[in-house]
């Protein structure tokens, strides 16, 4: 069969994610590979062991379309214990198969043709091909470095009577900045007049270096507009598992779930048993992960403090910013792809995450959700630039 010229693609300007390409290109070189976002240690032994008897237990064929009742009811009873948020688990709480899935599938629900749809440059790369399949125009307030804090009055200029749906992210990849309460209350004073919906992207709620998290939840009039997505794969080093969750209020969750019974139907049975479980069993489970992170950003930022690059703030998340101006004048693609080839460590160019990265930026991220011993020797590898 010859595929027809005629062919348009619906997303032309999208190839392979530079995740994918890097993590290729280090496996290719046998770089350290601190690129893709993803532990490489074990997860809890506890949990591992739950799952593997609810495969051996009869849990196999379809969940419930909006996840097992066991889950459900453990996420809504750490949301209220986290953030002081009461939420139905039958018609508030939706499990979906990762964060990306639930991100997806809100866009695809919320967003009509021509809707607007407002996202903080840099921004994940998910976000504007999911909007650009939904019919909707992205339009974009750049954070700068080094703090990437929020400007208020350019996100206000963006608002219009198409405006839609704001998406945000915080804690922020690939930044690792962390909004303040501050921000919500200047965001809710933007829209509080207007017809907008919130996607609150919160995959990292649990990873922050601060006193406290902000999160929508804990936002008495943003949360009755708002979609707040998390993600187990982060909160349990499980990110091939693939389970994620939305909370949102029921009129929401009712068209958030329109799409995503036609997307996946339901996600992994005995992954959500054994999470289930485990919330039940642990529920102070993800308490400790903000010092677990904190300790190897700390290894990490340590070991490079005398390297030539600098490091900028990292308040949150497992992700570490590097200005390499003092060492580099190529661009950050092309720095990446070197570092691979000549010093043998992975990073992520930022200025794929943005719609037009500043002139002369010159960033990479790395990511120190990685045993102590692989980043001593990345740093010590980088350390000699």
């Amino acid at each position: 069969m010859t595929i027809s010229s005629t062919l348009t693609s619906k997303l032309p300007s999208v190839g392979t994610t530079i995740f994918t390409r890097m993590s290729a290109l280090a496996a290719e070189k046998g770089a350290i590979n601190l690129s893709q976002g993803f532990p490489d240690f074990p997860p809890d032994a506890r949990l591992l062991a739950r799952a593997s008897q609810a495969i051996l237990t009869d849990n196999n064929q379809y969940s419930p379309m909006t996840g097992l009742p066991i889950l459900r009811d453990a996420i809504a009873s750490l949301v209220e214990r986290h953030y002081g948020r009461k939420v139905n688990a039958l018609s508030e709480i939706t499990v979906t198969s990762g964060a990306s899935e639930a991100i997806f599938d809100t866009i695809a629900a919320l967003v009509h043709n021509g809707d607007e749809v407002i996202l903080f440059d840099p921004a994940y790369d998910l976000y504007e091909p999911a909007v650009t399949l939904a019919g909707g125009v992205c339009k974009r307030v750049t954070l700068t470095a080094p703090n990437f804090r929020p400007d208020w009055q350019a996100f206000a200029e963006l608002l219009t009577d198409k405006t839609r749906l704001i998406l945000i992210n915080t804690p922020h990849n690939p930044t690792g900045s962390c909004w303040l309460a501050e921000d919500l209350e200047s965001l809710w004073r933007a829209i509080a007049s207007r017809d907008i919906y919130l996607l609150s992207d919160e995959v990292y709620e649990f990873i922050h270096f601060g006193e406290s998290a902000v999160s929508v939840h804990k936002h008495a009039e943003l949360s009755k507009r708002s979609l707040v997505v998390s993600s187990f794969g982060k909160s349990f080093h499980l990110t091939g598992w693939k389970v994620g969750y939305v909370v949102a209020p029921a009129e929401l969750t009712v068209e958030l779930r329109k799409v995503h019974q036609f997307v996946s139907f339901c996600t992994a049975t005995p992954l959500q048993q054994a999470l289930g479980e485990h919330l039940t069993a642990e529920p102070e489970a993800s308490t400790g992960l903000a010092s677990f992170y904190r300790q190897k950003r700390d290894v990490l930022r340590g070991a490079l403090a005398s390297s030539r690059f600098k490091l900028l703030p990292c308040e949150g998340t497992y992700f570490q910013l590097l200005d390499y101006s003092a060492i580099s004048d190529l661009d950050d693609v092309a720095f990446c792809e070197w570092l691979i080839d000549q010093v043998g460590v992975a990073a992520i160019p930022v200025s794929v995450f943005y719609q037009q990265a500043p002139r002369d930026q010159r960033i990479i991220r790395l990511c120190f959700a990685k045993e102590e011993i692989t980043l001593l020797e990345a740093a010590r590898r980088l350390s000699e630039l």
